[in-house]
């Protein structure tokens, strides 16, 4: 009963959706009635989850989909996958969004990095009465209370989903609404993909084939 039907997917681009389609979905429906027409969503690293993030964003709600990463090929993939707008992850991104939402900062600001940098960002970025929510595992935090954030800010860390919300997954990348960059290697490679991983150069998600 814990299996979910491929029915048709291809297991190499779906396997990545276990978590990097699981994760930034759950994430992103807890702020489903914050992402209504006119309002604007920050993805903060644009890779492995990042760049489904952009997608589910794109496909679930109205909102505008601006991007954030440290390097302009990242900011490519995400441009290539459904963002409307991308900004260079660096000091002056807060007020690049800002600039963006006419200093009205984002709704919700979905932190896939969690160093404390991007989390630092990612409250400086957000609205009044927005939602700030650290789906990364870089150690980094956020205080919370009066005069830390805009008003009103709520402040989450979810970790993965539900089987009903994969199920739901899979529909979408059935429905062609999202789609995984893989990068494949043998199970040989399996230590090189780990240093690309390691440097940052993987373009999306590495799958290890047993038989590749």
């Amino acid at each position: 009963r814990h299996l979910v039907p491929l029915d048709g997917l291809d297991p190499v681009k779906a396997v990545p959706l276990t978590d990097a389609g699981l994760t930034p979905y759950h994430a992103i429906k807890r702020s489903l009635p914050k992402l209504v027409p006119g309002s604007t969503a920050v993805v903060i690293g644009t890779g492995g989850l990042g760049h489904v993030a952009v997608q589910l964003l794109r496909a679930m709600t109205a909102a505008r989909v601006v991007a954030l990463d440290v390097t302009e090929e990242k900011l490519a993939l995400a441009r290539a996958v459904g963002a409307h707008e991308t900004v260079l992850s660096d000091d002056s991104a807060p007020a690049a969004v800002r600039d963006l939402t006419g200093g009205r900062g984002a709704e919700v600001v979905l932190d896939f990095v969690g160093a404390p940098p991007t989390t630092a960002s990612a409250g400086a970025m957000a609205a009044v009465e927005g939602d700030v929510t650290i789906v990364g595992l870089g150690g980094g935090t956020l205080p919370v209370g009066f005069g830390a954030l805009p008003y009103e800010v709520s402040v989450a860390s979810p970790y993965w989903g539900t089987r009903a919300e994969l199920i739901e997954v899979l529909d979408l990348a059935r429905a062609g609404a999202v789609d995984v960059h893989v990068e494949t290697y043998g199970l040989d490679e399996g230590p090189e993909a780990y240093e690309r991983l390691h440097a940052g150069r993987i373009d999306g998600r590495a799958v290890i084939l047993p038989n590749g």
